[in-house]
């Protein structure tokens, strides 16, 4: 049994699950982001699996993956497995870069506790 099968959600709840407003998951849908089924009445039916990926694409964004860039690496995993080792390597690299950040936002909080270290100094020092 695949376990994405159980459930099935419409634009509204599939809006509310992620918290994506209908009109981002239509835009995400004709950016081919996101590719939900539909059903006999051509409504569109999301599915765990949609929600897994759409949550994945909210942390790519989240980690200043450029919109460029997820709909690249979205078009390989339509491509399936072949792309595998393309998609890895992205991740790699935006990985790379997101600890390249992460390591410049350390030193700026150093920097910054070294600031507000010296105004404590400072201000006990003047009021003695």
């Amino acid at each position: 049994m695949n376990k994405y099968a159980e459930t099935e959600y419409s634009i509204g709840e599939f809006s509310k699950l992620t918290g994506l407003s209908i009109h981002t998951l239509r835009y995400y849908e004709k950016e081919q982001l996101i590719t939900p089924a539909r059903d006999s009445g051509n409504r569109r039916r999301y599915s765990e699996q949609d929600l897994a990926w759409v949550e994945f694409i909210q942390r790519l964004k989240d980690t200043g993956m450029p919109i460029k860039e997820i709909k690249r690496y979205a078009r390989l995993r339509r491509a399936g497995d072949a792309t595998l080792t393309e998609r890895m390597e992205m991740l790699k690299a935006h990985h790379e870069a997101l600890e390249e950040q992460i390591l410049e936002m350390l030193e700026h909080r150093r920097k910054l506790e070294q600031k507000i270290s010296y105004y404590r100094e400072e201000i006990a020092r003047a009021g003695k």
